[in-house]
């Protein structure tokens, strides 16, 4: 069995999103239930995306179909902690892209939790698979991760 990788620091992130708990994110055990976590996910990956004008959510022409996601936990979470959602882009292809987002704890240096999402582009109405606009495309590379 190989090692288990150890959590990132901040500085290994391009973005920064800051998302408060709430009461109902914890489960029976007393922390935040495992799919707070993919929620926090996509808040990070699609808050940063229409905060730069790169996502119409109710009308684009090309929309981010999610195809694969993972998560590795570290640390427990929960209410009232205050999440630092790190954002970077770790592969990006012709019409997808992997983000990786690492999941802070308060003011923590170290991730409790690290994910990534992995997003193939479509057309809206076909939902066949579109290239990546240079639009789009010169704002994920400015988010790519030293050595991606």
């Amino acid at each position: 069995m190989s090692e288990r990788p150890a959590p990132s620091t901040r500085d290994a992130y391009r973005a920064f999103r800051t998302i408060a708990t709430r009461w109902l994110d914890n489960d029976i055990y007393g922390h935040m239930n495992n799919t707070v976590h993919y929620t926090l996910f996509d808040t990070t990956v699609n808050g940063w995306l229409i905060d730069n004008g790169l996502l119409d959510i109710g009308g684009g022409a090309r929309i981010g179909l999610v195809v694969e996601t993972g998560c590795r936990y570290f640390a427990e979470m929960g209410y009232p902690d205050l999440i630092t959602c790190g954002l970077k882009v770790a592969k990006l292809g012709t019409s997808s892209v992997r983000y990786e987002i690492g999941l802070f704890r308060n003011d923590a240096h170290t991730a409790a939790a690290e994910g990534f999402f992995v997003h193939v582009y479509v057309d809206r109405k076909t939902r066949r698979p579109t290239p990546i606009d240079d639009r789009l495309r010169n704002a994920l590379t400015v988010m790519e991760a030293a050595g991606a």
